[in-house]
């Protein structure tokens, strides 16, 4: 990963340190409503603060280059300063273009405008990739040759000074969805998951996961599975995942007996689906939340369910590969004493317990992280080696710096596609247009989203291509067969993310092939099939919502789960070539098991119930003419 050093500069340190202790000041006096001199924080004077904080640290964190490894250049700290200057150039005018807009365009804001669109832009090479930057810069200055595009492209056109304030300095750009997502809805739980990584949370969890499952057979591929969910789902970032907990779990599952491809792709997968693991989860959700104008909880509900059947059938495939080849658990000598560990990191569970209580019983919303920390601070006292010492808030308030400023550098970007999609008036024409060439046809609908999806994700814009889709295909998709809307974009967001861990991108698989010294194509196809779960589930909720507790009765949601669960242990087994206390599956089951299970999964009757008749028949077959392997996997699991 193209990043620096967090020791590349005393200079840099102290920069941040203030900058950091600056915008998390105005972040609590915004977010509490806490009144400066007598006067409350307007948005966007928040919003102009935060990016004079946060922004000017990507260019003294990631390079230019990938070679420029050492202190910031020149450029670096001019790019800082002039994101900075502008920020609070625009800072005294913040009221006025709240209330009173941005039109008549000055020559001196328009200057401003420009500086800050292309400083957004490197921001947004350096930290999401060339393509993403290319994207943004297109939809950004799209109002400008709107009115020249032909047919279907045509939109409202702008002149090229009212389209850098659209960009800049109005609520369709970087002012309203963007800000509205880093200053209200994820600064909170960037700050809890700073501290929960510089206090030590992730040894905890990877002390947890192999107190509870290492000395059971592929031990460490299930703790890597279980401890990249729950660090995972604090942190949100599949690539610090992969980076924080596969650079131990990896080696240890090589030297376990796991392929280093597959030991590889095992980690990928797991840290992926931190992303959409509740309660923290990814960027991508709080966009959704934004996008919906719902509670940030609702979404947290929802995206339970399916969290839990990815890493049920990742855990499955983990255990029938390590059943299948022999691989065994961890001597008693290697495995920490949970007693111990829970001893030493109790606070951290308590931690979450108390988020998750604040998010849901008390509707905090974006204070309960703000609280979850407090609560951290003192608690972490309790033991000496989770204690936040002066050195470690020290590296508590690096950590935030990085945090917030890479998901600044690749949020605010999406305000220049809204106002590519939404100034020039493009999104409900391409709305129409896909409902039309649909015509109504939601199988062909839902193809080409997840063809749109994977496209995307392919060009790594995720997030970006999210937004997009958002608002143009979701709503035709829920036009044609009047699907539930909650259930629509968490499908949009499903897909978005496999880039994750399907080639020819596969970022997260490649950055675990890198750490496990395994073929990056060889581990992003391997991670295709350990997740083979995310690929389908979606389609699962979008057609039967009861998945995501939406529109049926809770008995409706669990017959639908326990069906699922089934269905995907099938699968699971059918693609490992194991079933558990009966031994090696011939080559010709297989696939017709793995149908079965996909069967069984579809939330309708008649499926569910074919899939059924086919696993019984198959398995009838298979154990009249096989003397199974009873004694096999008896005594663990």
């Amino acid at each position: 990963m193209r990043e620096r050093s967090p020791k590349a500069g005393t200079i840099v340190r102290i920069i941040s340190f203030l900058l950091t202790c600056a915008g998390l000041t105005i972040a609590v006096f915004a977010i509490f409503g806490f009144s400066l001199g007598g006067k409350v924080l307007f948005e966007y004077t928040y919003y102009f603060a935060l990016i004079a904080c946060f922004l000017p640290l990507v260019f003294l964190f990631v390079p230019m280059r990938e070679k420029d490894k050492g202190i910031p250049r020149w450029y670096d700290f001019l790019c800082a300063a002039l994101v900075f200057g502008c920020s609070l150039y625009l800072l005294p005018q913040a009221y006025d273009l709240m209330v009173g807009g941005f039109l008549p365009m000055s020559a001196p804001r328009t200057a401003v405008c420009i500086v800050l669109f292309l400083l957004i832009l490197e921001a947004a090479r350096r930290r999401g990739g060339i393509i993403f930057t290319i994207i943004a810069l297109l939809f950004g200055l799209y109002p400008i040759f709107a009115s020249y595009m032909p047919g279907l492209f045509t939109g409202i056109g702008s002149s090229f000074d009212v389209t850098m304030g659209h960009m800049i300095l109005s609520a369709t750009g970087i002012l309203g969805i963007p800000s509205r997502i880093i200053g209200y809805l994820i600064i909170g739980f960037l700050v809890f998951a700073g501290f929960l990584i510089a206090s030590g949370a992730g040894d905890f969890f990877l002390n947890l996961a192999l107190a509870l499952l290492g000395k059971y057979r592929g031990g460490v591929a299930k703790v890597s599975v279980v401890a990249s969910a729950l660090f995972g789902s604090l942190s949100g970032s599949a690539i610090s995942n992969v980076i924080g907990t596969g650079s131990i779990t990896i080696p240890a599952m090589k030297k376990s007996g796991y392929n280093p491809y597959y030991a590889a792709a095992i980690e990928a997968c797991a840290s992926t689906g931190g992303v959409l693991m509740p309660p923290v989860m990814g960027a991508i959700i709080f966009v959704m939340a934004s996008v919906l104008n719902i509670a940030y909880t609702e979404i947290m509900i929802i995206a339970f369910i399916p969290a839990i059947l990815y890493y049920f059938g990742l855990f499955l495939q983990a255990d029938a590969h390590a059943a299948k080849t022999g691989i065994k658990g961890l001597s008693q000598q290697e495995i920490p004493s949970l007693k111990k560990t829970l001893k030493e990191g109790w606070p951290y569970l308590a931690v979450l317990v108390f988020l998750v209580w604040g998010l849901l019983y008390m509707r905090w919303e974006r204070l309960a992280p703000f609280y979850a920390t407090c609560l951290l601070i003192p608690l972490s006292f309790f033991s000496a080696k989770t204690r936040l010492t002066w050195r470690r808030i020290i590296e508590t308030l690096e950590q935030i710096s990085r945090l917030v400023s890479e998901t600044i550098a690749l949020i605010l970007p999406i305000g220049f596609i809204l106002v590519g999609m939404i100034v020039t008036g493009t999104a409900p024409a391409l709305t129409a247009a896909i409902s039309s060439l649909g015509q109504g046809n939601i199988a062909f609908l839902v193809l080409l989203a997840v063809a749109m999806c994977w496209l995307f994700g392919m060009m790594g814009v995720g997030i970006g291509g999210y937004v997009i889709l958002a608002i143009t295909m979701a709503p035709a998709i829920k036009q044609a067969a009047d699907l539930n809307l909650l259930a629509v974009h968490l499908f949009l967001v499903y897909y978005c993310m496999l880039a994750l861990i399907t080639p020819p991108v596969a970022v997260a698989s490649f950055v675990a092939a890198s750490i496990a010294g395994s073929n990056p194509l060889k581990t992003g196809i391997q991670s295709m099939r350990l997740g083979v779960v995310i690929y389908f589930i979606p389609l699962f909720f979008l057609f039967n919502p009861a998945l995501i507790l939406q529109g049926s009765s809770i008995l409706t949601t669990v017959r639908l789960l326990a069906f699922c669960l089934v269905g995907i242990a099938l699968i699971a087994w059918s693609l490992e070539g194991y079933l558990p206390n009966v031994g090696k599956l011939p080559l010709w089951m297989r696939p017709f098991l793995a149908i079965a299970g996909f069967l069984w999964s579809f939330p309708e009757w008649v499926t569910t119930a074919v899939g059924a008749a086919v696993t019984l028949i198959l398995l009838f077959i298979y154990l009249i003419n096989t003397k199974p392997s009873w004694s096999k996997g008896r005594n663990q699991s």
